[in-house]
């Protein structure tokens, strides 16, 4: 679903909402491009036959714990061995969520993914397509924003669960969806994970909530909160909250524009935001460690790619290297970003019905403006260096894959929308 814009106008770089407003931006940017060519710029409750027919061939048989919810706290689960813990990963056939799936798979992990009937961009794939695509994990379709529903069809699937991973975030980024995705399926899989035995809840957030603007933040923030007093109710019970910078996907969606001889386009002077870009496979990665990482324990982690901190300038510059052309870019002053948001919020006092298009257009303006790193408490600005760098995958090397083999598996998907 999660996602943010690191003022590389044509997509977003948080894990939640960059694909579907991105592709606004790139039809924005691609309409200024081709002008410049020639212009300057002026409820379903589990059956249980269908899962266990499924399971005779796709699903891997589930070594669930058995223990009491007593007998689970004197015994961490975190002295199990990974074939004996039992992982509900909610948002699982989203864009993180089908990596997160597959790395806790190949770290042995019993997996339990939860899924739509109809998953994927615009509900597009199958149920046989959705087992395909989560091999390894045991697939319980059901609704999670709806409580009763994921509720009987967790136990209609008989295991219980020691851990919860969240990567649910709302594919549009509206105020309605924000809130009913962001906070209200999220906390649904809390409640549900938790009434199986889970004694840990791994959030995937976004590092843009520490400066909350928009509404998908402030649902965001409120979860955190709720996950946090559910840590103080109760003592066997923690969390680790991952909040990632930019995602390599998100940054490139000028990679083939600029390929076909257009030039890259940025807002202000391409130095207004940076960002650490992470891969999704490195992010994936970063999430398994917190299921039994003592040191990721009650934490709020904030997390990068390896590197330095790129602006957009640098990172069409590297483009333009890679590509042996000479640097050509289009400098888009932001103050076009804040002309189209007043006129939104004038046309939303008549139609309040454009409430989600006012709201998009703020998301854009917040990732045109504001990097993706940690914000130092004590100067109120943006620090590379307080940013935390993990992995190995550097976006160089995804826009050298992304101009090989262009960007087949990267669709911006249902944020065409916007």
């Amino acid at each position: 679903m999660s996602l943010c814009f690191s003022c590389n106008v044509s997509s977003l770089n948080s894990p939640k909402y960059q694909s579907h407003k991105a592709h606004f931006y790139s039809q924005f940017i691609n309409q200024i491009q081709v002008n410049s060519l020639s212009h300057s710029l002026p409820s379903f409750p589990l059956n249980s036959s269908l899962p266990f027919k499924f399971s005779v061939k796709r699903i891997n048989p589930i070594r669930a714990s058995t223990a009491t919810s007593s007998e689970a706290t004197q015994s961490s689960f975190r002295n199990k061995n990974p074939k004996d813990i039992n992982i509900l990963v909610a948002g699982s056939t989203g864009y993180i969520g089908k990596f997160v799936v597959k790395e806790l798979v190949n770290r042995g992990f019993n997996v339990v993914a939860v899924a739509r009937e109809k998953s994927g961009i615009r509900s597009k794939n199958s149920k046989e397509e959705t087992l395909n695509q989560l091999q390894g994990a045991n697939v319980c379709f059901s609704d999670v924003t709806k409580v009763e529903t994921l509720e009987k069809s967790l136990n209609d699937f008989g295991v219980s669960v020691d851990v919860v991973v969240s990567c649910l975030a709302s594919r549009t980024g509206g105020v309605k969806d924000s809130w009913k995705i962001d906070y209200e399926a999220t906390k649904n899989s809390l409640v549900a994970g938790k009434k199986l035995g889970a004694k840990h809840f791994v959030l995937l957030s976004a590092i843009c909530v520490q400066k909350p603007l928009l509404e998908f933040q402030r649902a965001k923030l409120k979860f955190e909160a709720e996950l946090m007093k559910a840590t103080e109710m109760d003592s066997g019970f923690t969390y680790s909250i991952v909040r990632p910078t930019a995602f390599f996907k998100s940054l490139g969606g000028q990679v083939e524009l600029v390929k076909d001889g257009k030039p890259y386009v940025m807002f202000g002077d391409g130095n207004l935001c940076a960002c650490k870009p992470i891969s999704e496979e490195d992010l994936a990665s970063f999430i398994a460690d917190c299921v039994l990482g003592e040191d990721k324990i009650n934490q709020i982690l904030p997390i990068g790619g390896p590197g330095k901190a790129l602006t957009p300038l640098e990172q069409g510059e590297m483009l333009f290297r890679l590509l042996g052309k000479e640097p050509n870019f289009l400098k888009v002053p932001i103050g076009i970003m804040d002309f189209a948001i007043g006129v939104l919020d004038f046309l939303v006092k008549i139609f309040p019905s454009m409430e989600d298009a006012a709201e998009f257009g703020k998301i854009g303006r917040y990732y045109a403006a504001e990097s993706m790193l940690v914000l130092d408490p004590e100067t109120g600005e943006y620090s590379a260096e307080r940013t935390p760098s993990y992995g190995e995958d550097t976006l160089e090397e995804f826009f050298e894959k992304v101009l090989r083999e262009g960007m087949a598996g990267q669709e911006l998907g249902e944020q065409a929308i916007f």
